[in-house]
């Protein structure tokens, strides 16, 4: 693998152990939002690096959502990172979670868990989206509310577009007024998701789904059962899928 040396020029912090960090590196290769790079650290058992998604198209500075890991190797020191450190970057994305292999359709529903939302953001921040996909929809399934991370920009998007564009929140473990209460597969299937979008999750739609693995497997046996199947160049479909480990 080829690397680069990145600079970290910004870090947020949403909530204890969640944060995003800013990272300058010209060198990375032109890709597409919703792909994935590797960072990684010198250590003296060895070079630690592992794939995150990009929270934000190429450029000369890339973001990265994370979340503390407590067994995780990697991620306990990306969080004592602060701006002026260095940091490996691979200097070619990988991935197919983008929007050149969703096909069409009147809805675009984006769904994520914890920091699943990365390649959204980055997917939003690009005028694609808007021009291809009359209505966007973007579901955010946390615990707490305190995860709902890049809230503001969010919000900036629902002022802009209007009507064009529902943030769903979903949070499973406290109620909150404006969020859905529970897992995302509980609110589809008891009908408030469609209900507060207002819309259909049908063969109209295409359904990107990033996160949790148990979240993806449950929630795509509950659109399948609906006779949506995955998306492919070969198998036209509705369902494009990230598994985030």
């Amino acid at each position: 693998m080829d690397w680069t040396t990145g600079r970290v020029v910004g870090k947020r912090v949403w909530a204890p152990g969640l944060f995003t960090l800013a990272v300058a590196a010209p060198q990375v290769e032109p890709f597409e939002p919703g792909q994935f790079l590797q960072l990684g650290l010198e250590q003296p058992n060895g070079h630690l690096h592992r794939p995150y998604s990009v929270a934000s198209p190429h450029g000369d500075v890339l973001e990265f959502f994370v979340v503390v890991v407590d067994e995780g190797r990697l991620s306990p020191l990306l969080w004592r990172m602060e701006p002026g450190d260095s940091i490996d970057v691979s200097i070619r994305a990988a991935g197919s979670f983008t929007l050149q292999k969703c096909p069409d359709a009147r809805t675009l529903w984006l769904i994520a868990t914890g920091t699943g939302l990365a390649p959204y953001i980055a997917i939003l921040r690009r005028p694609d989206v808007w021009r291809r996909y009359p209505h966007v929809i973007l579901v955010h399934g946390v615990r707490h509310d305190s995860e709902l991370a890049y809230h503001e920009e969010i919000a900036a998007y629902s002022e802009k577009h209007g009507s064009q564009f529902v943030f769903l929140p979903t949070i499973s473990r406290q109620q909150v007024a404006g969020a859905l209460f529970g897992r995302i597969t509980t609110c589809l299937q008891e009908g408030s998701l469609e209900t507060i979008a207002q819309a259909k999750i049908d063969d109209h739609a295409c359904v990107m789904m990033c996160g949790n693995p148990d979240m993806l497997r449950d929630l795509e046996e509950q659109l399948c059962q609906r006779g949506l199947r995955r998306h492919s160049s070969r198998q036209p479909g509705h369902l494009v899928l990230e598994r985030y480990w």
